[in-house]
């Protein structure tokens, strides 16, 4: 690969701060959380950095000097904040002798959230940064390399390589050119549109209002309120947040006018909170929170106002998370997702292959059943 000048060069560095904000940026298409300020901040808060299990691996692809490519890569030591679950691929692997862990993931820590994994200036430059990747993988004897929520094209060219495919679904919000938040009720049947009303009306009637706050507007009360209710919905899961009050001040400083947060408030209290990231095409809503229960409290804070915010701004697309088909009730969609998988050893590739064959099947079956339940009119 140091043939000449002109040929690529591979790097692989722990640590995104030692690229130039402003070469990463220019890959990274605009995408809010393939920031070079998001992932640094998970980077230097230890969120997805030193004993959290996340290892930054990232692999770069050089011309001349020139960053024309990169992946957000790390090695992993278990399967959490991923969104596409293998515990019994290493359930399997732990049950053979064989160690799964560490592996190799591509991915944006803790965020399902779809578009590029394979950054590069030109599309051109995409083959030898999977099989760089691969490489490393072989190299490194480990037992898979995982690539998350990829774009259709790369996923097919990762195929095309001999990955394995892996479908899923999550449920995405699309603006038609609305006009208001009553212009989108109007293409919906009438029972839901009924609904949606009747929730937003209790939320109204127990005296809550919101604020849809974003760059300056944040400030660090806010933050602090918004990490409590973010902690708040861990606990009532009994499970560990994985982003820290520091993590989310970063971005507060770094990226706020990418950021919406949702503050609700009743008697001139906050009582909930939501947490967006957005650019001009996407809003991608990723935690919520709240002190305590109040009907319809949830839709609101976390799709109604977002989806009015996304409305306002001529927001085209609203990515609601993982999981969740109440959300179709309240406008989302059914949407495809993808991962690719390579395996290391054939016979636990070959069993997986069967597996998603599988699956496959049986979750296209499931989205055709989700779209006859759309809740527009036909």
């Amino acid at each position: 690969m140091h043939s000449d000048s002109t040929s690529p060069v591979i790097e692989v560095v722990d640590s995104i701060s030692s690229i130039p904000a402003q070469d990463w940026d220019r890959l990274a298409g605009g995408h809010p959380l393939l920031s070079h300020a998001f992932l640094d901040g998970l980077h230097h808060t230890g969120c997805a950095a030193g004993d959290s299990g996340w290892t930054p691996q990232y692999l770069l692809l050089k011309v001349n000097g020139v960053l024309e490519g990169a992946i957000p890569l790390y090695l992993k030591d278990h399967s959490y904040g991923e969104y596409v679950f293998d515990w019994a691929w290493a359930d399997a692997y732990q049950q053979a002798g064989l160690n799964y862990y560490p592996k190799l993931l591509c991915a944006i820590p803790f965020s399902p959230v779809t578009g590029r994994r394979l950054l590069v200036s030109e599309s051109r430059f995409r083959g030898p940064l999977i099989d760089a990747v691969v490489q490393l993988a072989k190299e490194s004897g480990l037992s898979s390399f995982h690539c998350l929520f990829p774009a259709e094209d790369e996923a097919a060219e990762m195929q095309e390589r001999g990955f394995l495919i892996r479908t899923g679904v999550q449920f995405h919000w699309h603006n038609a050119g609305y006009a208001s938040f009553a212009d989108f009720l109007a293409g919906m049947t009438h029972d839901k549109r009924k609904k949606i009303r009747q929730e937003r009306r209790k939320v109204t009637d127990a005296g809550i209002t919101f604020r849809r706050l974003t760059g300056d507007n944040i400030q660090e009360a806010d933050w602090r309120f918004f990490h409590r209710c973010y902690v708040n919905t861990y606990r009532a899961h009994r499970s560990t947040p994985y982003l820290s009050l520091e993590f989310f001040l970063h971005l507060g400083v770094t990226m706020a006018n990418q950021v919406l947060l949702i503050i609700a408030e009743q008697d001139g209290k906050p009582i909930a909170s939501a947490f967006n990231l957005f650019n001009e095409q996407t809003l991608y809503g990723r935690y919520w929170g709240t002190t305590g229960f109040n009907a319809g409290l949830h839709f609101e804070t976390c799709y109604y106002q977002a989806i009015e915010f996304c409305i306002e701004r001529g927001i085209a697309r609203f990515e609601g998370g993982a999981q969740g088909e109440h959300k179709l009730a309240r406008g989302f969609i059914p949407v495809k997702t993808l991962s690719t998988h390579l395996l290391a050893r054939p016979e636990f590739s070959s069993a997986v292959e069967r597996y998603l064959t599988r699956e496959t099947s049986g979750m296209a079956a499931y989205i055709d059943e989700l779209n006859e339940r759309q809740p527009f009119k036909t």
